[in-house]
C-alpha cells in the first residue's frame, strides 16, 4: 500500500549548478548525496519536510536521465511514493493494469525501488520505494 510521497525527482544537466539554485530556492542544505552505479546517476536530496526533492544527473550515456534531459530538457523526472513492500504492491499495480519498467533494484539510502511506465500512469514516470535499512524510507 502506498503510504506517502517519498520525494519529487528532477532531471539536471549538472548537478553542483542545481545544488546551488535549489539551496537557495529552499533554504536549506542538500541533506544526503550519493551514486547509484547501477542506475548511472548521482543524487543530492534536499528534505522539506516530510518530502524530498531529489535532484539527479545522469553520469554516462547509458544514463535514462542523461536521455531523459537530452530529449525533453531539465525538468520534473518522477515522483516517489513510500510503500511497506516493494514486491508486493509491484505485483499489485501489474495486476491493476501499471507497466513496471524492469524489475525491483537498489535506490539511493538503502532503498529498493521499482518504476511503473509513463505510459500506464498519464505520462508520469512513478517510483514506489522501500526502506531497506536503517535509514529513513522513501529516497532513492
Amino acid at each position: 500500500m502506498i503510504e506517502r510521497i517519498a520525494h519529487i525527482a528532477i532531471a539536471v544537466r549538472d548537478l553542483e549548478t542545481s545544488k546551488k539554485l535549489f539551496g537557495k530556492l529552499l533554504g536549506v542544505p542538500v541533506d544526503h548525496e550519493e551514486v547509484v552505479e547501477q542506475q548511472h546517476v548521482r543524487t543530492a536530496i534536499f528534505r522539506v519536510g516530510e518530502t524530498a526533492l531529489e535532484l539527479l544527473e545522469g553520469t554516462d550515456s547509458d544514463s535514462s536521465v542523461r536521455k531523459f534531459v537530452e530529449k525533453k530538457g531539465e525538468g520534473i523526472h518522477h515522483i516517489s511514493f513510500v510503500v511497506d513492500d516493494v514486491a508486493k504492491e509491484a505485483d499489485r499495480l501489474k495486476q491493476a493494469g501499471f507497466e513496471l519498467v524492469g524489475d525491483p533494484r537498489p535506490g539511493v539510502e538503502d532503498t529498493l525501488v521499482a518504476f511503473f511506465h509513463p505510459r500506464s500512469t498519464n505520462g508520469v514516470l512513478i517510483e514506489i520505494s522501500q526502506n531497506m535499512g536503517e535509514k529513513k524510507a522513501g529516497k532513492d
